[in-house]
């Protein structure tokens, strides 16, 4: 009996709480609406913005590097795979008129009336016919075989052709992979600095420009007064000259990265057409210069020679004597003249 009349007792204490639970909420929700916000991240100081640019458009440069040597790639690739077909399609040719020779070789035998001629030598009793007949036997056994050799050679040549054509397709995919994705990251680097450089007010963004400035100055101050200047001759070699004033009317035009002129140009671009103008041919990248290109020591070098910038030869320079080198420097910025020692140097390559 008890029992039974605790149930409608029980039922009205859970009504009640749930009420003072939907009660209670409005007011949690105004107590968290209440509460503080965090504090925003500390805006970042010029310098610091500067050195984030920096990092970026030094990013973009290495991405532009492995753009330009996969491109590089892809075009020797092509043209080789070119170059293999035409192999291919002469090597099918050539068998073509192997088998043709083969083919009328056998009809011929069998208008003779099919008897073989070594048949016809065993038959015959006229000595002078039996030397007669020996004599082609041998000729033809002989044509015969190097027919089959040749057509074995035609067939062996065919198929390594073919073979080199779908190494070269693998490769020539794979390097238009690496293109593909140098670009994006290419583009990523670029937006991400403008980005950066875009939230900045017209004062801070002049404030911004002059510190890159300083910068450089600072850099350059330093390396002339290591006493580099008086070692260095100030005589360059007639290739050397062509490179130079090759260089120097390239002045004003702009950075675009992947570019090799003749209306723009990324900074190896900059440096390899030059030496074209001179006469030589000389790596696509930077890194590609740095590494194939014979170094120099500090203080021999001379205007024409290559100044590599960076650790990791992200960027690349002509020096052109007097403590100056020319280059393009990055996105939005033009070919131009800076101080050599403005950058950190990783070291110095030679073209001549």
């Amino acid at each position: 009996m008890n029992r039974g009349r605790r149930r409608p007792y029980a039922a009205a204490a859970v009504t009640v709480a749930c009420a003072l639970a939907l009660l209670a909420t409005p007011a949690l929700t105004l107590q968290a609406a209440a509460a503080p916000l965090p504090p925003p991240p500390p805006k970042k100081t010029l310098e610091q913005v500067r050195t984030e640019i920096d990092g970026l458009y030094r990013q973009a440069a290495a991405a532009t590097d492995a753009y330009n040597l996969a491109e590089e790639r892809t075009e020797k690739q092509s043209a080789e795979i070119v170059r293999l077909a035409r192999m291919i399609e002469n090597g099918r040719k050539r068998i073509d008129t192997l088998k043709a020779q083969a083919g009328a070789t056998a009809r011929a035998q069998y208008r003779s009336g099919g008897i073989p001629d070594s048949a016809q030598l065993v038959l015959t009793g006229d000595p002078q016919l039996f030397l007669d007949t020996a004599g082609r036997l041998r000729e033809g056994a002989k044509a015969t075989t190097d027919l089959i050799a040749e057509l074995s050679r035609a067939q062996a040549e065919l198929n390594t052709y073919a073979s080199e054509a779908g190494d070269n397709w693998t490769r020539l995919e794979a390097d238009r992979v690496r293109q593909a994705e140098a670009k994006k990251e290419i583009n990523d680097k670029i937006a991400a600095a403008r980005k950066l450089e875009s939230e900045l007010a017209a004062e801070e963004r002049e404030r911004l420009r002059r510190l890159e400035e300083l910068a450089r100055q600072q850099a350059q101050t330093k390396w002339l007064g290591s006493g580099i200047l008086a070692e260095l001759t100030a005589e360059a070699t007639p290739e050397g000259r062509k490179a130079i004033e090759s260089a120097l009317a390239q002045v004003g035009k702009p950075y675009v990265w992947g570019a090799e002129g003749p209306d723009s140009f990324d900074c190896s671009g900059l440096t390899q057409s030059a030496w074209a103008a001179a006469g030589k041919r000389i790596p696509r990248t930077s890194q590609e210069q740095w590494r194939l290109l014979p170094r120099v020591q500090p203080e021999d070098m001379r205007p024409g020679d290559l100044i590599v910038y960076y650790r990791d030869a992200s960027h690349i320079g002509m020096y052109i004597g007097d403590g100056k080198m020319v280059h393009a420097p990055r996105p939005g910025r033009n070919v131009t003249v800076a101080g050599a020692g403005s950058m950190e140097i990783l070291g110095i390559v030679r073209p001549s």
